[in-house]
């Protein structure tokens, strides 16, 4: 009698709704053998029973070919008694125990059923939610594990004879693909206007929306995480009145294209850039602008970049149009539905309410979004893919991280914020939260972890924030601590930990930490900034700073670049005269009050921003006095130095350095008065801004090698982290890796986490795993 072997497979990673189980039956069929595979908390369980030779195979290739959405993690299989019997089966999802398997993210419409969505004689033509195991919403939805269609916000609607015999078919692209539906089983579309809202009886909810569009309105649209609210991108009245509405100041617009080729006429696409386009996440792709062409007016005023993405749900799809559809809107504004400062909106009665006075009608479904999950942001920079926002189509993907931790809780920082939960040897980083001073933000905080944490199963012993005794996220920690250890960690050595992480740098490995952004409280209460650290995951030593200068008014500089560069000009000597563009911006009545403010020291924090600098530096030259939003005085001034194009830019302007109390007395500071002064002889000279920019960004660029190199002199290393949401600005970034590259110098830069606050949970986590493991002092 042939021999017969049985093992016990356990596949851990994100196996769960990507068609993991189909993939297992189809292979344990093809190879004869019986058994069967069933969904767990801990992951995909299989046994398998056959001749031996048969088994071995299966259990080889088991992770090489799984289907494409998986990310396998772990295989581990073992001899187990033979049972016997015959077939081979899927069996229910056994529940109980501890979660250790992650769902996929959400993930955009795939080729066959986007050939389905077209063919009038599929049974799914049209159908605004179709799907399959290989696409459509998987994050947002669950709510709970293992991932079944119970465990989803698809359990409301029972299948139709026809989803049911697809869902049971081995044979089937739907077999057990959890969101299956068609227009007998639901969710149903419906197209609301008026006030109150009303939905027409009989039409089409997508034909009625394109034609709203096409004639000017703007419309909220449901998506996968969240409402979108949208306008004809190539209507600038609707695009106006969309951005009066928002309160959205200059903040760039989304822009939601029916192809590639209604973008590359204004916006320079790459092959890096086109993958990222066209891929399962379909996150929102920086282009740079085309010089003379733009693009829409009113989308991105001021900014040389364009936020552009591809249709990614259905619905996205019907309403920019079919082929063969009646002509309508190609390029649509597709900005998160929220007013600024707002989380978005996922639920059906709070989107009537909340985007009134915003949305003119609403193009909504039946099935609810159980998490809010926010449109990722991504840009290329070197050919490497830079995160700027990691949510849809990314979250919650986890992180394989150096070392393992504890259980441990990450609560992140009060402006872009992500939390992140890490146990062993993975952590998981939260969809984009939010900025944390709007009391509906923290709300989204808490219930993203609770869910977070009920999928992961991990129950956090550790909690870590930052040292920030008045950011919010930091209080909700110690509100959430109850009697667990929290670790207060600082901004910046939270960034760099963040860098070092996701490089899988280990521990006692420190590294130079180039951190550069715009606010972090440190460790003397003054506002840092402008830092460089000596850092490992247990402490830092601060190396060198930006000189300090005074932040008059606190918010008030930030948002009035003016007052930053009349602070700065004061700290270097340099008279505030009124040929100089930043005095012309400062109403009289506020400069008189703004030079007493500084005189006296009333309300100013010292300071040793970068990210404050180059505000500074742009309006001194004349390109942004006032902030609308984040960073916009950088961001355009960045865009005046791409303007300045290939050009060597002649002599480059230089920072002063020092000893703070001699040799080995303190950290070197990077006295920026002289980068001030010649800038200041250029707008005299008349010379152009977009060359004042290009040199003021060559001087950081020097400044960074300089520093990196004094260090490694001084203390032997030759790893150079750069972190920070200053790096999020692709021209320094570049030019710093050039330098530093050449000088021989290991650059660590973010790819897969952001630069900027939304990294900063994953380095506090790591920060506080390395503290709490540091043995006590008695």
């Amino acid at each position: 009698m042939e021999a017969v072997q049985r093992r016990r497979i356990t596949v851990r990673g994100v196996v769960q709704g990507v068609g993991f189980r189909p993939y297992v039956y189809t292979r344990a069929t093809g190879l004869g053998l019986a058994g069967h595979v069933t969904n767990t908390p801990e992951g995909v369980v299989a046994e398998v029973e056959g001749a031996p030779a048969a088994v071995v195979r299966f259990c080889e290739r088991l992770a090489a070919d799984a289907p494409p959405l998986a990310v396998v993690d772990a295989v581990d299989h073992w001899e187990v008694p033979v049972a016997g019997g015959t077939g081979f089966t899927i069996i229910a999802s056994r529940t109980g125990g501890p979660a250790r398997t992650l769902v996929s993210p959400d993930v955009a419409t795939c080729a066959d059923c986007l050939t389905e969505l077209a063919d009038p004689a599929d049974r799914r033509h049209r159908h605004p939610f179709i799907t399959c195991t290989h696409c459509g919403p998987r994050f947002t939805i669950v709510t709970g594990l293992p991932y079944d269609r119970a465990h989803t916000t698809m359990a409301r609607f029972p299948l139709c004879p026809d989803c049911a015999r697809e869902y049971e078919d081995p044979a089937d692209r739907r077999f057990h693909a959890q969101p299956v539906a068609c227009p007998a089983c639901g969710p149903r579309l419906r197209l609301l206007t008026g006030q109150p809202p009303r939905e027409r009886a009989g039409a089409d909810p997508v034909a009625g929306a394109r034609r709203l569009l096409a004639a000017g309105a703007i419309l909220a649209v449901k998506g996968l995480g969240g409402y979108h609210l949208a306008c004809d991108a190539t209507d600038s009245g609707a695009v106006a009145e969309l951005r009066r509405r928002k309160a959205r100041g200059d903040k760039p617009f989304a822009l939601m294209a029916r192809d590639l080729a209604d973008v590359e006429r204004f916006a320079r696409i790459g092959p890096e850039e086109r993958a990222l386009l066209t891929g399962g996440a379909r996150p929102i792709v920086l282009l740079r602008r085309r010089a003379g062409t733009g693009g829409p007016d009113g989308v991105a005023p001021g900014c040389p970049d364009l936020g552009v993405m591809l249709p990614y749900t259905p619905v996205h799809h019907l309403l920019l149009g079919l082929p063969g559809d009646p002509p309508g809107p190609r390029l649509l504004v597709m900005t998160s539905g929220n007013l600024a400062g707002e989380p978005i909106v996922t639920d059906d009665d709070e989107a009537l309410e909340r985007l009134a006075g915003l949305a003119d009608g609403w193009l909504t479904h039946d099935r609810p979004i159980h998490v809010p999950c926010d449109d990722s942001v991504v840009r290329v920079c070197d050919g490497e893919t830079l995160t700027v926002r990691r949510s849809r189509g990314y979250a919650p993907l986890p992180l394989t991280l150096p070392v393992p931790v504890p259980a441990t809780l990450a609560a992140g920082g009060d402006l872009k914020n992500t939390f992140c939960l890490g146990e062993g040897r993975q952590a998981w980083l939260s969809a984009h939260i939010g900025d944390m001073d709007d009391l509906a933000t923290q709300y989204a905080l808490e219930g993203a972890e609770r869910q977070l944490e009920s999928i992961t199963g991990v129950a956090p012993v550790l909690l870590a924030a930052d040292r920030h005794p008045g950011y919010r996220s930091t209080r909700w920690a110690e509100r959430t601590a109850g009697a667990r250890p929290l670790v207060r960690v600082q901004h910046h050595h939270a960034h760099i930990a963040s860098a070092m992480a996701e490089h899988g740098r280990g521990p006692g490995r420190p590294v130079i930490g180039v951190a550069f952004d715009g606010t972090g409280y440190g460790d003397d209460g003054a506002v840092w900034g402008g830092e460089v650290l000596l850092a490992d995951y247990a402490g830092f030593t601060r190396f060198a700073h930006l000189a300090y200068v005074p932040l008059p008014g606190g918010d008030a500089a930030v948002h009035r670049p003016y007052r930053m560069a009349l602070s700065h000009l004061r700290a270097a000597g340099i008279g505030r005269t009124p040929d100089l563009p930043c005095t012309a911006a400062c109403p009289p009545g506020e400069l008189t009050l703004l030079e007493r403010q500084l005189e006296r020291g009333l309300n100013c924090v010292p300071t040793s921003s970068m990210g404050r600098l180059f505000d500074a530096v742009s309006s001194l030259a004349g390109i942004c006095h006032l902030a609308g939003y984040e960073a916009q005085a950088a961001i355009e001034l960045e865009g005046a130095a791409l303007a300045a194009g290939e050009a060597d830019p002649g002599p480059g302007y230089a920072f002063g350095l020092r000893a703070v109390g001699g040799p080995g007395g303190g950290p070197l500071t990077a006295d920026p008065a002289p980068v001030l002064a010649a800038v200041v002889a250029d707008v005299r000279a008349g010379a152009d801004p977009a060359l004042i920019a290009a040199r003021f960004h060559a001087s950081v660029a020097a400044l960074v090698a300089t520093l990196c190199a004094l260090a490694r002199e001084r203390h032997g290393l030759d790893t150079v982290a750069l972190t920070g949401g200053v790096f999020a600005n692709t021209l320094l970034s570049s030019a710093c890796a050039r330098r530093l590259g050449a000088a021989g110098f290991t650059v660590l830069r973010h790819g897969r986490v952001p630069p900027n606050d939304g990294g900063l949970a994953l380095g506090q986590l790591m920060v506080a795993a390395a503290s709490h493991e540091r043995p006590r002092t008695p």
